[in-house]
């Protein structure tokens, strides 16, 4: 193998840094002498951890046409999908047969404890752990959590191992150091030191994505490795890059320990997570949806559902409560909910401070333990539980704003006749039209018999076939009770009319519809 030497650089290094070169020997500068210092070093941190910090080595029977161990999975055509098969992803043995790869790991108890990704052993026959000093030990499966792509393996060793511990994430900041320790490309322990380049990172990885970003370099095979602070404390594992050339181009993610810790000590327990679960689907706070409900900014998740069966199936919590808080966390956005929720002991009454009626209010919640059936029903991006079960949303009342008393007066032949309001057509929901439109018992409301090409409605993707629940927080019953709850939010200066859409099946979602 051709080897090419280094003078050429060094020399190249010489001159930008304007050392004079002399006969006898080479003059130094004072003040470029004092910056070849460089920032201080890592070593003696590093020293005590190194030998905590393992290598993953699996192996898989696969059949010719197979491509060995599959990647995490994320969603279809997601910017990030291809960045995260890693470096073994596609070998393919010609003619069937095992297929090799190698990844990182750490240890965390001495007694045999060992964190890694998921996506490094998933569809492993044999792992192995291969420690500094070239030891190897098979490891065994204790547990994985593929929706923050964690496992944890155990080992046996007749001695205790070295082992380093979890710090808090949650004081990290953008620019403090940060080391990250690893076995890329299947080098061996190598180490690279960057800064947190950021916080809260969602690359549509999975329900609960909260990465930290870093400069450190992260190169195929770091999967699973810890990333270090100058405590020498973990606060991250490293999961994930992008890089169109294969290579570190300095943006890699790290789960965060603030996520990981719990799900850990939940597999050495358990063997599985015990997630907390609320039961509810939510969706974000649009500025027109904020709007709407009189807020000064876009925050919070919005409920849209309830689950049936689920923890506030009966309440507290009712569709069209903005969740601000939940058990003392701020819920900044709708991803925030799932994720707080979900990192919350069963069982645990927390306090919930929700926005109701334009006023703040705070409700007593008992979490229940969320399944994996539940999770893999999702709906979609942003549900946090099940489809929801339709109808009536509860006790959802506002001030009046001249509606229900308007809505009162009008004779019942013209509140039930057909209407055209904000570009919907608007129809009574009789028997008849329910068994024709396949429209589910559990949904109540006005129908939407058809929506103008172009008009306010349609922008903001209301459908033919929907039926609306509720407008201003008041339940529709007939076409005549939208025309006049309409008007009576524009008489209130509203500039957005916030209604509850339901399709046919009894899923609900709520629109900010401009009454301007």
């Amino acid at each position: 193998m051709p080897v090419t030497t280094l003078s050429p650089f060094r020399s190249s290094i010489a001159a930008v840094a304007g050392l004079a070169i002399v006969a006898g020997g080479v003059g130094i500068p004072a003040r470029a002498m004092a910056q070849s210092n460089g920032p201080a070093s890592v070593a003696d941190l590093a020293a005590p951890l190194l030998d905590a910090v393992v290598n993953i080595s699996t192996s898989q029977s696969v059949k010719a046409e197979g491509k060995g161990p599959t990647p995490p999975r994320i969603p279809e055509g997601s910017p990030f999908q291809e960045f995260f098969k890693d470096y073994f992803d596609n070998q393919k043995p010609d003619n069937g047969g095992k297929v090799s790869s190698l990844g990182s790991g750490f240890v965390i108890d001495p007694a045999g404890y060992v964190v890694t990704n998921n996506h490094v052993i998933e569809g492993a026959d044999d792992i192995e752990v291969i420690f500094p000093n070239g030891n190897k030990l098979k490891a065994k499966l204790v547990g994985t959590d593929t929706k923050t792509d964690l496992s944890v393996l155990k080992v046996e060793p007749k001695a205790p191992l070295k082992a380093v511990k979890f710090g808090d994430s949650r004081t990290m900041r953008i620019g403090d150091w940060v080391m990250a320790v690893g076995n890329p490309f299947g080098l061996g322990g190598s180490l690279s030191v960057g800064v947190v380049s950021a916080r809260g990172r969602n690359i549509n990885a999975g329900p609960y994505d909260n990465f930290i970003q870093t400069d450190a370099a992260i190169n195929k095979g770091n999967s699973g490795g810890p990333l270090f602070n100058m405590k020498g404390e973990v606060i991250g594992i490293n999961t994930a890059i992008i890089s169109p050339s294969g290579g570190s181009i300095g943006i890699g993610f790290s789960v965060p320990t603030e996520l990981a810790q719990n799900i850990v000590e939940q597999l050495i327990q358990f063997g599985e997570t015990r997630r907390g679960w609320l039961g509810v689907r939510v969706q974000p706070v649009t500025d027109d949806i904020a709007a709407s409900l009189g807020m000064d900014t876009a925050r919070g998740a919005l409920i849209s559902g309830v689950v049936k069966g689920g923890p506030v199936e009966n309440g507290p919590i009712t569709p069209g409560d903005v969740v601000l808080t939940f058990d003392g966390k701020p819920i900044h956005e709708m991803r925030d909910l799932p994720r707080v929720v979900a990192e919350s002991p069963v069982g645990k009454e927390v306090d919930v401070v929700v926005l109701r009626d334009g006023k703040e209010q705070t409700l007593k919640v008992k979490l229940g333990q969320l399944q994996d059936t539940a999770e893999d029903k999702q709906p979609g991006a942003g549900s946090e539980d099940g489809a929801p079960d339709g109808g009536e949303s509860g006790e959802m009342t506002e001030p009046n704003d001249k509606g229900s008393d308007q809505t009162e007066q009008q004779a019942p032949e013209l509140r039930e006749a057909p209407q055209t309001v904000l570009g919907m057509n608007l129809v009574t929901l009789t028997d008849e039209l329910r068994t024709e439109k396949g429209i589910a018992e559990s949904v109540e409301g006005v129908f939407v018999a058809n929506v103008e090409a172009g008009s306010i409605a349609e922008q903001k993707g209301v459908k033919t076939g929907d039926v609306i629940v509720e407008v201003g927080q008041d339940f529709m019953e007939v076409p005549g009770d939208v025309l006049v709850r309409v008007n009576g939010l524009k008489s209130a200066g509203r500039k957005n009319a916030h209604m509850m859409v339901a399709d046919a099946q009894g899923n609900l979602r709520f629109v900010a519809v401009p009454l301007e």
